[in-house]
């Protein structure tokens, strides 16, 4: 951090990470939510990163209890939650010691005191209290007795002793509020909004907040207080939005442009329920959306709406896709559009349902019986999920075929300033329905052939209902042209063959190179990890080092000119949330050395043991 002075009292930084930690019923969510956007509104450009406990109800004060959210925030373009937190807020023993080895050493820990009583030490494994003696000497400790402050602030509301416990978070946050400089008014605005008709808690919470505030000018924490200016951002109307929103708005734009209904058959799953949350808010934008009984349920139905004429949309995590594997499989034979969203978690099975993993990609290729190809695309950062969300539903429509999107957990929770863009700058989908007959049979009769094929080997897309224009299609192999069942050996062998033809003639823009495309070294990704790799490669090239970056966000078919840059350099890196699903990939497709760096700890890549990794395979740390 650069710090020079601003004002009396007041330090500035060009950034700060502050990581809340608490117990899961601490509310550590809605904390650092309600920071970020306060800070949003400021005008940083900012990163989240939230991580939730696996276990539903752990036991209280536990390690596996313990929730957190970290927010990056800048005056300037960043491009992660932050590799370390400058700050970190324990609610309890439990937080204190599930995070503390994140911490840079040197920052600041803000403890809940009050907490920090011989049970509570005891869950968290602690033999003595951590925040006597020299435990933590290396960091400078801030304890403030955040629960009795905040019943103190309530006693007089008619506020009962446990409900008032509650607002602690707002202390806390209040707290943060004016060390941090944020702005008061957005939290305030907010509390009024969400418990509108509650006003205790209204009241409990308002004077937690100011009370958080009140003491950070009271308690002689001057030297603590910091500001982060804006960030020089391009001008325009901005939201925070997290990779879950950005792609259910993405789904509404593709609706919009492509002047179908969107209907979104789904079953609840973490870490992708928050897009069928969303989506049925949006009844006004012609959204339909179904809570199936299961996952396999839900595809049938959006397969259904696809066969009626609708853009039909499944969303799932990595169970739900393999449930989901054969009704994907018939979508491929009957060529209609479906968009499968797989938002990844930890697996295999239950897995890690609460942390971030990206090992599905082999299975978005392969994970169906039978020769059955389809396109697959994976977002990059959580605005990003807005654009693949329509770019999938682009290539379902236009090429008649099933597409698999894939998220992770880390997009799916983690939220990033977004600037709005104008509808009207967006490139519409066209849609085009068969209307009538297209071929004239052996005798002469003018019929319909629902595989009677365009330029993009795309079949005609028939609502059932239209005059003259019944027809059959199902799971059975079709002849091609006129889909009669067929079980002709050279037909099957033709309709396999213009199958993955179609797929791969579907065209998609050419890989980009950043950094040094002149270096000996790329490292390539794709999904969450641009961010990751796009800071490793910026500080790494900053050091005076030549390394390049190429992202890949079409997975399948793979862009045109992939072969001809990865044969452009000695050293082929590739950084992934698996064991190195893309490195075979490359090494198949490309014959090229690809090396993997892997990660399936639950938790994204940070730029800095990425930077670390790329120097050591340079051999050097600096020139």
């Amino acid at each position: 951090m650069t710090e020079t002075s601003l004002e009396p009292l007041v330090t500035e930084v060009d950034r700060v990470i502050i990581r809340f930690a608490g117990d899961s019923g601490d509310g550590m969510q809605l904390t650092g939510d309600r920071f970020t956007t306060a800070s949003a509104l400021f005008g940083n450009d900012l990163a989240t990163l939230p991580e939730y406990p696996a276990e539903i109800r752990a036991p209280a004060g536990t390690l596996a209890g313990v929730s957190s959210f970290q927010v990056h925030i800048s005056d300037h373009d960043i491009l992660t939650p932050g590799d370390a937190p400058h700050v970190l807020v324990a609610m309890n023993p439990a937080a204190l010691k599930s995070q503390l080895d994140s911490v840079l050493d040197g920052g600041t820990i803000i403890a809940n005191a009050d907490t920090f009583e011989e049970r509570n030490l005891a869950k968290a494994g602690y033999a003595h209290n951590p925040l006597e003696g020299d435990d933590l000497a290396a960091y400078r400790v801030v304890q403030v007795p955040m629960t009795s402050l905040t019943k103190e602030a309530c006693k007089d509301l008619g506020v009962k002793p446990r409900d008032a416990e509650r607002s602690k978070n707002f202390f806390a946050l209040g707290l943060l509020s004016w060390m941090y400089s944020r702005p008061l008014e957005p939290t305030i605005e907010w509390i009024e909004a969400k418990f509108a008709g509650r006003d205790l808690v209204i009241a409990a919470n308002k004077a937690a907040f100011s009370a958080g505030h009140a003491y950070g000018e009271t308690a002689e924490l001057a030297d603590h207080r910091v500001i982060v200016q804006p960030a020089e951002l391009p001008s325009g109307t901005y939201t925070n939005i997290s990779g879950n929103t950005a792609l259910a708005w993405g789904l509404v734009a593709a609706g919009h442009l492509s002047g179908l209904r969107v209907f979104l058959g789904s079953y609840p799953i973490t870490p992708a329920s928050d897009i069928l949350h969303e989506l049925s808010k949006r009844k006004e934008f012609d959204i339909a959306t179904f809570q199936a009984e299961d996952e396999i349920a839900a595809v049938g139905s959006a397969l259904g709406a696809a066969y009626g004429g609708h853009l039909g949309v499944t969303t799932t995590s990595g169970p739900g896709v393999a449930l989901k594997a054969e009704t994907i499989g018939l979508a491929v034979s009957l060529e209609l559009p479906l968009v499968i969203v797989n938002v990844q978690r930890g697996g295999p099975s239950t897995g890690l349902p609460t942390k971030t993993e990206a090992a599905d990609l082999l299975m978005a290729l392969y994970g169906r019986h039978g020769e059955s190809p389809l396109p697959v695309l994976a977002a990059r950062t959580p605005a990003d999920c807005f654009d693949q969300a329509i770019e999938a539903s682009r290539i379902a429509i236009e090429h008649r075929t099933p597409v698999m999107l894939l998220t992770d957990g880390y997009l799916a929770n983690s939220s990033e300033p977004w600037l709005l863009p104008d509808v009207d700058d967006l490139e519409p989908i066209p849609v085009e329905f068969a209307s009538g007959f297209n071929q004239v049979d052996e005798d002469g009769n003018e019929v319909f052939w629902p595989y009677l094929r365009d330029e993009k080997l795309a079949r005609p897309w028939a609502i059932p209902g239209t005059p003259d224009l019944m027809h059959r299609i199902g799971g059975l192999e079709k002849e091609d042209g006129s889909g009669s069942v067929s079980y002709d050996s050279d037909n099957h062998a033709h309709m396999v063959g213009i199958r993955a033809e179609r797929i791969a003639r579907i065209p998609v823009p050419d890989v980009e190179v950043t950094g040094d495309p002149d270096g000996d070294l790329v490292v390539v990704g794709w999904g969450s990890t641009w961010g990751a790799i796009a800071g490793a490669v910026r500080r790494v090239c900053g050091m005076g080092h030549s390394v390049a970056h190429v992202h890949l966000t079409h997975l399948n078919p793979l862009p045109a000119n992939m072969g001809e840059v990865l044969r452009g350099f000695e050293k082929v890196l590739v950084p992934e949330m698996n064991l190195g699903q893309l490195v075979r990939l490359l090494r198949d497709e490309y014959l090229v050395d690809a090396r993997p760096v892997s990660k399936v700890s639950g938790q994204p890549f940070t730029a800095g043991e990425l930077q670390q990794i790329i120097l050591g395979e340079l051999g050097g740390e600096d020139r």
